[in-house]
């Protein structure tokens, strides 16, 4: 495929880039059974040092795929999974994918009204969770779909030394059990479906054009709409992001899943790019700087996605521990702002590259990179992808470009980029600027740009008032409301402050009503019970009112600019 538009960051791009990739024509179980047949006999997860070949991989999924066919699943259902990093993930979300099913990947530490109202809006009757979160999906009301849960036991996918180390009476031992493990009945069993014979080849598989998942993500209004994303926005995105590292070697790389899976970065880069990849991909079902140390000191990865507060914490405890970074040749961070601070420092250590990427969870999700050689720039997020083009335009009229090196809202457009929001035919048309010359829609990012001479692009501020941080896009209205529920709130509202640690924290200005005072630790507290921890505000301040413009809208922009000279 080629692209006929001028596209001057092209000059930009590290040796033996492509400027453009022929784009795949088959599905992602199609990607992944080209590396169970090219790479059979390799490891391609390890998981606290148990390993699954690439064979293995592959006969799993088909007797996966035949349980789920047996409970009803078929081409075009919805089902959920809701689980951590671990090999059951990687099976499930194939097994679905094998089936022509849609998967739904949702946070397995949301709160049960989070939870539930994702739920509602994509209808699935079918959900794969891990065992501590079942209790959750059968507390739902009647009205929810879910009719069948599939309910998996991590656990079972460790070495049997690690299981039974989990069922000592030790208080290191007892933390990690209640945070893996728990007994749940009325369920069916991830291990039955296990069972059943491989899936039949007569079963119809997916084709590139079909949807494959639904990614959740939060709009302006603060209502979380489901990105509906095909196999080809993903396999699109895989095949951009191999061809983005050529110096990585198919069936002979490392990747670290620190990120989690059910994020569109992790989705991405650890279950679609590391399988295309014939990788080994060692799986962490959180970020444990000592875990991921224990397993440097064997077999440092190859590539390392993740944010930037895990590559700082990493480098600390390597340090406090001595442990040797050396040989990680690629890390690459996206989700919020990459310090230089942290970028010397840990090529240092590594000897390799760490470079800032960028993208949405409608766009499955990179659309830039910094290029991996000596030319990138750091506090930029680097370069459009291959196949993939940019404008730069006046938000308020966006078929409007804006003179080169202006600043404007981001417009993009390529294969990776999605069709639209799941039954929400509005939200999707306000999101997408007809080409005028006949080609396809721009999709509107929200983002506020600078594009140089040079084609790399610079994040100057966000339409979207998300909050970020630790690379999850936090909502303000959606902590409003539930703040506004507080005994005493009188109004609220929630911004992000700038964050050494985890990019932006989330911060409330709280109107009490007359005659309260404000109790930050009960305030926070009630949060808790609502809201996933880190949507809770880390910082509460009592104002006696909020700026308003004059339709009586919250100007949350001025309320952080005071938050800030305040602070």
């Amino acid at each position: 495929m080629s692209i006929d538009t001028p596209r001057p960051w092209l000059a930009s791009y590290a040796p033996d880039v492509p400027h453009d990739i022929d784009l795949p024509t088959g599905s992602l179980f199609d990607l992944l059974d080209t590396s169970v047949s090219t790479f059979g006999g390799a490891v391609a997860l390890e998981f606290f040092g148990s390993t699954t070949s690439y064979r293995e991989l592959g006969e799993q999924v088909d007797r996966a795929a035949e349980g789920l066919r047996s409970l009803g699943v078929k081409k075009g259902d919805t089902v959920a999974i809701v689980l951590p990093n671990a090999p059951q993930h990687i099976v499930a979300f194939y097994a679905v994918l094998r089936l022509g099913g849609i998967v739904v990947e949702h946070n397995p530490l949301y709160t049960p009204r989070e939870l539930r109202h994702q739920f509602e809006d994509h209808g699935a009757t079918v959900a794969i969770a891990w065992d501590k979160v079942v209790q959750t999906i059968q507390d739902f009301p009647a009205d929810v779909a879910v009719t069948t849960i599939v309910s998996v036991d991590i656990t079972r996918a460790m070495p049997l030394v690690t299981r039974l180390a989990l069922r000592l009476p030790l208080p290191k031992a007892m933390a990690a059990r209640a945070t893996l493990t728990t007994s749940v009945r009325g369920t069916v069993r991830w291990s039955k479906l296990l069972k059943s014979e491989p899936v039949s080849a007569a079963i119809e598989r997916p084709g590139a054009a079909d949807v494959a998942v639904i990614q959740y993500t939060s709009g302006t209004t603060g209502s979380p709409k489901g990105a509906t994303l095909t196999h080809l926005n993903l396999t699109a995105n895989a095949a951009q992001a191999r061809a983005w590292v050529p110096t990585i070697e198919r069936g002979s790389s490392v990747v670290y899943a620190v990120l989690p899976m059910f994020h569109a970065y992790g989705l991405t880069l650890c279950l679609t790019f590391a399988m295309s990849m014939g990788a080994r991909l060692v799986l962490f079902p959180r970020f444990d700087p000592e875990l991921v140390l224990k397993v440097i000191r064997k077999r440092p990865p190859t590539f390392l996605p993740a944010v930037p507060p895990i590559y700082d914490r990493l480098m600390a405890a390597a340090k406090k521990d001595g442990v040797s970074l050396a040989g990680i040749q690629i890390a690459i961070s996206g989700a919020m702002p990459l310090s230089e601070a942290i970028v010397g420092p840990w090529e240092k250590e590594t000897g390799g590259y760490l470079v800032e990427g960028y993208g949405l969870s409608e766009t499955a999700p990179v659309l830039t990179a910094n290029p991996v050689a000596p030319t990138r720039r750091a506090g930029t997020v680097g370069l459009p992808l291959p196949n993939t083009e940019v404008r730069v335009v006046d938000p308020e009229h966006p078929t409007t470009d804006r003179a080169p090196g202006e600043p404007g809202e981001l417009l993009v457009r390529g294969p990776q980029v999605f069709g639209g929001y799941w039954k929400k035919q509005e939200e999707t048309d306000a999101v997408f600027v007809p080409d005028g010359h006949g080609g396809a829609a721009w999709f509107r990012t929200g983002d506020i740009v600078t594009v140089d001479a040079d084609g790399f692009v610079r994040i100057v501020d966000r339409i979207k008032e998300l909050i970020i941080t630790g690379g999850f896009n936090v909502s303000p209205s959606e902590v409003e409301e539930a703040l506004r529920a507080f005994p005493g709130v009188a109004d609220v509202a929630v911004v992000g402050l700038p964050s050494a640690h985890s990019g932006e924290d989330v911060a409330a200005a709280v109107v009490m009503e007359p005659g309260v005072s404000l109790d930050e630790s009960a305030i926070r507290e009630f949060a808790r019970g609502g809201l996933a921890a880190y949507k809770v505000p880390r910082r509460v301040v009592a104002v006696d009112e909020l700026p308003k413009s004059l339709i009586g809208k919250t100007l949350r922009r001025v309320v952080r600019e005071n938050l800030l000279s305040d602070a």
